[in-house]
This record gives structure tokens, sequence and C-alpha cells, in this order.
């Protein structure tokens, strides 16, 4: 059983839809203050508005630059008092053919998914050594550290490189009573993939063991344990929520079942 989050504080980016939206919903379930981070006024307030009478605040952040991500920190100590839990979630994913890969195009995936990432924790650092808690949490993906996708490679490349960062900064916190881990989603439902179509998403849910997508709330229950008092011992670790969809050698492997 969890421990109660209530009291706690848990700043997440990318917070006003999609994975974001769902781990917020999953904190204030479990008694959290909430701070969702969003580029978007607007949409944040529908995200906020979503979560109904939860102590929810809200920042517009550009997580590509260091001082508004030293505001979001701001924003939140002076809303809820403190920091305990940093989920870095905000990621963009523009797909993009290798022969397309400019400067500005990766400049702009790896500065958001990559760089925000570093700038969050690094703004939020303090205030997190200060807790009793101490926790990050990083949404990376199975695509770039386990698996590729045609068009991804930039997208592919920064999620690995946040991975590389979780096992380095995991030492580097430890002293500070800071653990930091890092959940790689599959296929999860959102309102990007619901653009898809329904045939795409057929095909999407027959590669998985679970012939499902992914719920965003799935995403925020793998949150919810690495940031609690229970996981106090585990730090540098990745968890992988995909329904199975990395296991099979290959397409045949589930018309075998």
């Amino acid at each position: 059983m969890f421990s109660t989050f209530e009291g706690r504080t848990v700043v997440i980016t990318g917070g006003s839809k999609g994975i974001g939206l769902g781990i917020a919903r999953v904190f204030t379930s479990a008694g959290a203050n909430v701070m969702i981070a969003g580029r978007s006024q607007v949409s944040l307030d529908a995200a906020a508005q979503s979560l109904g009478n939860a102590p929810v605040a809200t920042q517009v952040t550009d997580v590509t630059s260091e001082e508004s991500c030293r505001e979001l920190a701001a924003a939140t100590v002076e809303a809820f008092g403190g920091i305990d839990a940093l989920c870095t979630n905000a990621g963009i994913f523009p797909s993009a053919r290798l022969e397309n890969l400019d400067r500005a195009a990766l400049d702009e995936v790896i500065g958001t998914n990559f760089y925000g990432t570093a700038f969050c924790v690094a703004a939020c650092l303090d205030h997190l050594a200060a807790s009793a808690l101490g926790r990050v949490v990083v949404t990376s993906s199975i695509t770039g550290p386990i698996t590729g996708y045609p068009g991804w490679a930039h997208y592919g490349a920064s999620k690995a490189a946040q991975l590389g960062y979780v096992r380095t900064a995991a030492m580097e916190l430890a002293p500070r009573g800071v653990t930091i881990n890092a959940v790689l989603p599959g296929n999860i439902m959102t309102e990007g993939l619901a653009d898809l179509g329904q045939e795409y998403l057929d095909g999407m849910a027959a590669a998985i063991p679970q012939k499902r997508l992914g719920a965003v709330e799935d995403i925020g229950y793998a949150a919810l344990y690495f940031a609690s008092p229970q996981a106090g011992y585990v730090t540098g670790q990745t968890l992988v929520v995909d329904g199975g969809q990395v296991l099979p050698e290959d397409p045949g492997a589930l018309e075998e079942m």
C-alpha cells in the first residue's frame, strides 16, 4: 500500500494533456498538490478544470529555457511551499526522415525532450533535496532506448539521451537524498493518436500481446510508484510500460498464440 501523498507537491511538465494530464490525475487522486506546466494557458486552464477540486496550480513554461524552468520552480514553491517530486514529461515527436534532419529539426526535439529534462531537474534540485521525499521521474519511451521507428531518429536519440542522463544523475543525486528513475511508455492512447484513425489504432493494438493500447493513467501509476516513499531504494532504473509490445521476436509470434 502506497503512503499517502497528502501535503506532497508534484511538478509535472507537459501536464496539460496526454500522458502528463494522466500523471496529474493519478497524483491528485492520491492527494498530492500538483503544479502542471505547459506551453498554453488555455490548455492549462482546461486541464486544471478537468481535475475538479484538487489542489492544482498552473504555470506557462518553455522547458527549453533555463529561466522559464527556474520560474516554474519558484512559482511552485510560492503556491505550495516546496517541491517533493518532479515529473519531467514534456516532449514532442515531429516526424522527419534522415535527409531532413537539419540543425533546426534536431534542436527542436533535443531541446524539449532532453534539455527540458536537465533544465527542470537543475531548477528544482535544491527544493527536492530539502524535501523528505525528493523524487524525479522522467518520461522516456521505448522508442530510442529499445525500439526504432522510421521518421523518429531524432526523437529516439532524445529519449535514449534521457536514460544516459538518468544513470549518472542517480549517482549525483543520491548524496542529497533524491532518487531519479524513468518510465518507458509503449503505445499509449492520447489525443494525438486518436487523430490517426481507427484503422491505424487497430493495427497498433494488434502488435501488442495485450491487444490494446495503454491508458495515460498506466504511466501515471508507474510514476506514482517511483515517487512514493516505498521506492526510496530504487534509483537510476527504468520501467517499461507497454503491454508486452517489445517482447515478440517477430510479428508472427503473436499469430502463433
